[in-house]
């Protein structure tokens, strides 16, 4: 599993998924990726095609996190009670954004997540005693900070023992950086390398997405370990762009 591997000081890749598609997010995951992401801020999912989505990476051995909308206790609850590996939360500001992340994904005593054994991620049936320290324990939690108040705040937000990844949207940064959607910007990948070596200081892996090789090898060398290449609608955009345009 990519927590074991995080941990494990191991490179992890996946992708964002913005389709809502249990056959889409098949495709991908028989291409060996080792994670995907399917993203309930921005993508037009549901809950009920989010949990078809899952099944349908598992199956290939593609492990899911779900973006919730919101650092919400109700969003979070429902995105593990579906089956999905771990979370990457939104928005994440402080310290207590943070505390709310661990309260509401972990059961007691590290939180308060409510528990109903008879849905998926409790096997549909009454479970053994150590269910709850084992989930505890199995799902991934990752925070995603997006602007410059966060990383600000960036070494008293990671201190949790709880908290597996630390996500830089590199795209929202770019926009309070005064850089918007100029994510190779200075400004950008200063901050960028700045956070990870407070990350991996911290004993937390740094995630961050890429855009093409040149990046991949960069974000390597500089320790982000949970690598998103691009996202599924404009890998599937770029690819028949580029033959249209060669075929004129």
């Amino acid at each position: 599993m990519i927590k074991r591997l995080l941990k494990e000081g191991k490179f992890v890749i996946g992708t964002w998924c913005e389709l809502p598609s249990p056959a889409v997010i098949n495709v991908i995951a028989k291409a060996g990726l080792d994670f995907v992401i399917i993203d309930m801020e921005h993508g037009a999912m549901d809950y009920k095609i989010a949990q078809e989505m899952i099944m349908a990476a598992e199956c290939e051995n593609c492990e899911t996190i779900i973006r919730v909308s919101r650092n919400d206790e109700s969003d979070i609850l429902r995105a593990l009670d579906i089956g999905a590996s771990g979370i990457l939360v939104p928005h994440i500001e402080s310290v207590r954004d943070k505390d709310k992340v661990v309260s509401y994904s972990k059961f007691s005593p590290l939180g308060k997540r409510g528990f109903n054994p008879y849905i998926r991620a409790g096997s549909y049936r009454s479970v053994a005693s150590n269910y709850f320290s084992e989930q505890n324990k199995k799902n991934m939690l990752g925070l995603l900070l997006e602007g410059v108040n966060a990383l600000k705040n960036l070494e008293n937000i990671i201190s949790d023992s709880e908290i597996d990844v630390v996500y830089i949207g590199t795209y929202d940064l770019s926009v309070s950086l005064g850089v918007p959607g100029d994510v190779t910007n200075k400004k950008v990948i200063s901050s960028l390398e700045k956070a990870v070596d407070k990350i991996r200081k911290n004993g937390k892996s740094a995630g961050c997405m890429i855009h093409n090789t040149d990046d991949l090898k960069r974000f390597k060398e500089i320790g982000i370990q949970f690598i998103t290449y691009k996202v599924d609608t404009a890998i599937i955009y770029d690819s028949y762009s580029k033959i249209k345009h060669n075929f004129l």
